[in-house]
């Protein structure tokens, strides 16, 4: 497998990633009552809750300390306590997230002392206010996100006096769909378990319609449950990126702290990682695999076997956060697709390696490039001659010049309806992107007939 460089390049032009602070809010959102706030200028929250409410499709507040020139040369110690205080009184949260954007970060603002400050001042309410440092300046979105959870869990997780099931299990799902959350739910209690999902938010990202405006929507992980997190019997992490920096995931703090035993594996997209997050569970549980899930994976093997002939060494370029693009990866192998280049602005340095060990019969047809940006992808994209392209809806126009399909997965997805609603997850969601990937292909090769509708 080859490496490609982009040392090159002086700037990004078109980032494959988004802004640290995006991935903490999407934390935030996960919890119930939880309310972010970004410390710094109006634009960062404006920029995220565009993003936010364009690929879900729902409301999104986030707060803003709102910096000016002032605050950027003095500090925006006052600006923080203003907004603390706005944000309680309008929303009554029962958790502030605080996250630092990269004006903030630059100028070094003491956030945890502000936050100490305030606090002695009794806000109403009381919530629970918790601060991630998040400059996007040296981390994407999925940091962003994985950051806020330990720093959620840290604060929050209590000793195993804490009341909790005997059944409980710690579930980190990483960057996925509310339809990817509902699933994870599904399979857990289909195993007997109690899981405590975070962040979640299946209901407050991808709820019902409302009769009257709700501050915060319902949903989302409750505090008391994350307090319970360290009497736990298990937590498991899906992502496999993630879990290369144990120092940076809530499960190993878990682990460390409070004993919890902490299985990392990866993203389930696919057989081969589906099977092992049903492996895990029946571990954890003590259960066997529900006979649902066997007929499930049979399906998919059938329908594997039906379409095996539209896609057999069919090359993709796949796009996104480096475990999507490793999960991606490793399912395009499963059905007999070549993923030519796996593509990411995260620069963890680990999806070369994991790649290799994942998909080792395809070593020397897939190129990584990790730190890259768009404008790379796009110059490099025609040399590979794929047949389709995998990821967000940022890359549309690497498929339009390609004139190749585009099949949207990840996120963001805001040129088309129902991202929240694409499942990525199982044995359900393989099948679900099987038949989307094979459908795309057929359409093509339909188009390009010109022979009107036919048996293909």
């Amino acid at each position: 497998m080859a490496s490609v460089s982009q040392s090159h390049f002086v700037a990004t032009r078109n980032a494959c990633k988004l802004c640290a602070p995006l991935g903490a809010a999407l934390v935030f959102k996960g919890i119930e009552r939880g309310m972010p706030l970004l410390h710094g200028s109006q634009g960062c929250s404006t920029y995220i809750r565009r993003y936010l409410i364009s690929h879900f499709r729902e409301p999104v507040d986030i707060a803003s300390s709102n910096f000016s020139e002032e605050s950027a040369v003095f500090g925006g110690a006052k600006n923080l306590a203003m907004a603390l205080r706005n944000v309680t009184a309008q929303y009554r949260p029962a958790l502030i997230g605080i996250a630092t954007t990269c004006l903030s970060e630059t100028i070094g603002e003491d956030v945890p002392g502000m936050i100490r400050q305030v606090a002695e001042g009794a806000l109403e309410g009381n919530p629970v206010l918790v601060h991630v440092s998040t400059p996007s300046y040296s981390g994407s979105h999925a940091e962003g996100f994985t950051a806020a959870i330990k720093t959620v869990v840290e604060r929050l997780a209590g000793e195993r006096s804490f009341a909790s099931s005997a059944r409980q299990v710690n579930i980190f799902p990483g960057i996925c769909s509310p339809a990817d959350l509902r699933h994870l739910k599904e399979i857990v209690a289909d195993f007997g378990l109690t899981g405590v999902i975070l962040p979640d938010y299946s209901e407050t990202l991808d709820g019902p319609a409302w009769s009257d405006y709700k501050e915060l929507p319902p949903g989302g992980t409750p505090i008391a449950d994350i307090g319970s997190m360290g009497g736990s019997m298990s937590s498991v992490t899906l992502g496999r990126i993630v879990a290369s920096e144990p120092e940076k995931v809530a499960g190993e703090f878990l682990s460390a702290r409070f004993h919890v035993s902490h299985h990392a594996i990866g993203l389930p997209i696919g057989i081969k990682e589906t099977d092992e997050l049903m492996r895990t569970f029946e571990r954890v549980s003590g259960s066997v695999l529900p006979e649902k899930y066997r007929h499930e994976r049979g399906r998919l093997i059938d329908a594997m076997v039906d379409g095996h002939k539209y896609i057999f060494e069919k090359k993709a370029i796949v796009y996104g956060e480096e475990d999507l693009v490793l999960g991606m990866a490793v399912f395009l192998s499963e059905i007999g697709m070549i993923p030519v280049l796996c593509a990411s602005g995260g620069k963890s340095g680990n999806l070369h390696r994991l790649i290799d060990e994942m998909i080792p019969e395809l070593k020397g047809k897939i190129e990584v490039a990790d730190g890259t940006d768009f404008a790379g992808i796009d110059e490099m994209a025609e040399r590979f001659q794929p047949d389709m392209v995998i990821g967000n809806s940022k890359g549309s126009r690497i498929a339009d010049r390609l004139k190749i399909p585009l099949v949207r997965v990840g996120f963001p997805i805001h040129d088309r309806i129902g991202a929240q609603r694409i499942l990525h997850y199982g044995y359900r969601g393989a099948l679900e992107l099987y038949d989307r990937i094979v459908n795309a292909l057929l359409e093509v090769k339909q188009a390009r007939a010109g022979l009107g509708y036919s048996y293909l």
